[in-house]
């Protein structure tokens, strides 16, 4: 999970991101997700006190999709 936005904890915007749309930096010992601050600004996100479904497939999809990734992409199959 991702978190943007907000103040000392208050008001941050919550992201789940598909593995696939993150890269490995293994000099910095990192994930990088690769994306412009605005387009971060508009992903589908949540706050911590309300967490979507995130065994719903249809959730699932609408993450990857907006991502550009897919299940069979992802670096942990």
């Amino acid at each position: 999970m991702l978190s943007f936005g907000g103040f000392l904890g208050m008001g941050e915007k919550l992201f789940a991101v598909p593995w696939g749309a993150l890269r490995l930096d293994t000099v910095n010992k990192r994930f990088v997700l690769d994306a412009y601050k605005d387009r971060l600004k508009n992903a589908p996100g949540f706050d911590k006190d309300n967490r979507p479904n995130m065994s719903d497939p249809t959730w699932g999809k609408d993450i990857q999709d907006y991502y550009g990734t897919t299940w069979e992409n992802d670096p942990r199959r």
